[in-house]
């Protein structure tokens, strides 16, 4: 039996919540109910606390006890702000802070409210940290009006509830490491020779690593997003940082996902301090760095799955040189799973909000995943590596 904090928040879907709790409690669960004042105006927080069957005198704090898992549903458009920005004014909020375990979320408000551009934001936050959003449906609304926005019904809630619990994943409780950004070679103490990588495909493999249970180590190299909760960072500015901690870190992970765009080469010496403009050029000697991928490839151990990127520019040609580049790498390098993608483009990879990548691996068909947000386009490679680990 698990403990699962149920929280309620005002609109006419409260009344769909009943039927979650009643399903939540006929599969054996204990269910706390968290009913807010905007929600008792629909449906009395009595109802809930006989449906949960709960004795009238529960411990007042109550909502801060440990859980196995917390349900918002329904979860208006407010709520849904307060939970993305830590607002605590209320037991339902109050007890998000505290919770420390996955968290499901049930959006449910007009049509226009849900579209907005705070909104979207404001679910976009949540799922980066890895809460999971269930809905909202398309249908007619209270109001009246057809559109995205209904809360989903009690039957698929509880199904997903049920698998959070049941840790279905097959990444839940494995050790996962994902380097992320792109690193920096100084040339002096000021200047360097670095890339346009923002980290935010491996922020989100990282995050929705998180949300699937595992416990996640980010190398993160020079991040322009802030890293998701609930991960451990490490930050490796340089391609030796990188190296070092990869190395390090790798021997003992079972899933190894190299993201970030190490730098090929640095410069061969670098000045101590910055060196002052003047009319005169300025030569720079390159040498390679050590190929991190390939070094992870020669020392893995028997069971772990290595994925790496390949991060090529159109070639002209359909995309097929950089395709054959990448199966090239997939097994000289000794990877599981290379991760293709074109760093032409200006609409995906660097610096972009979305991607578009195919999956090429040598035990599993090739898959495109068409241009989509990299929240999105990380779930469809963390299925590819679930189907690795077999």
């Amino acid at each position: 039996m698990a403990r699962v904090l149920l929280g309620v928040s005002g609109g006419i879907a409260a009344y769909k919540a009943c039927e979650v709790c009643r399903r939540l409690v006929k599969g054996g669960h204990d269910v706390v109910p968290l009913v807010t004042p905007g929600a008792e105006r629909f449906v009395g927080a009595e109802t809930f606390r006989a449906l949960a069957r709960r004795p009238p005198a529960d411990d007042v704090y109550l909502h801060l006890t440990r859980a196995d898992l917390m349900v918002v549903a329904p979860c208006t458009a407010n709520t849904l702000a307060k939970l993305a920005h830590g607002l605590a004014d209320n037991s339902l909020t109050e007890a998000a802070l505290a919770h420390r375990g996955p968290m499901l979320v049930a959006p449910a408000m007009n049509p226009r409210m849900w579209s907005h551009a705070a909104t979207r934001a404001n679910a976009d936050a949540l799922h980066a940290r890895g809460v999971v959003l269930v809905g909202p449906d398309e249908g007619e609304t209270a109001e009246g009006e057809l559109g995205v926005g209904r809360m989903s019904e009690p039957a698929e809630i509880v199904r997903a509830a049920e698998a959070l619990l049941a840790g279905t994943s097959p990444l839940r409780g494995k050790e996962v490491l994902v380097s992320a950004g792109g690193t920096r070679e100084p040339i002096d103490a000021v200047r360097f020779v670095g890339n346009r990588s923002s980290g935010r495909m491996g922020v989100a493999l990282a995050a929705e690593a998180h949300r699937r249970g595992a416990h996640v180590t980010l190398l993160a190299a020079n991040l322009s997003v802030a890293p998701p909760v609930g991960v451990d960072v490490i930050e490796t500015q340089t391609a030796a940082d990188l190296e070092r901690e990869a190395l390090a870190r790798g021997a003992v992970a079972d899933v190894v996902v190299m993201a970030a765009a190490v730098a090929d080469y640095r410069p061969a010496e670098a000045l101590a301090t910055k060196r002052p403009k003047d009319a005169a050029g300025w030569t720079v000697e390159l040498e390679p760095t050590t190929d991190v991928l390939e070094a992870l490839g020669a020392t893995r151990r028997a069971g772990q799955v290595l994925v790496g990127f390949a991060a090529e520019a159109s070639d002209g040609a359909g995309g097929e040189r950089g395709l054959e580049r990448a199966r090239e790498k997939l097994t000289r390098k000794k990877a599981d799973l290379i991760v293709f993608n074109d760093v032409s483009r200006t609409d995906i990879g660097f610096d972009a909000t979305d991607n578009e990548v195919t999956l090429v691996s040598g035990t599993i068909p090739a898959v495109t995943l068409r241009k989509a947000s990299k929240e999105d386009i990380a779930v469809g490679i963390l299925d590819a590596v679930e189907l690795l680990l077999g």
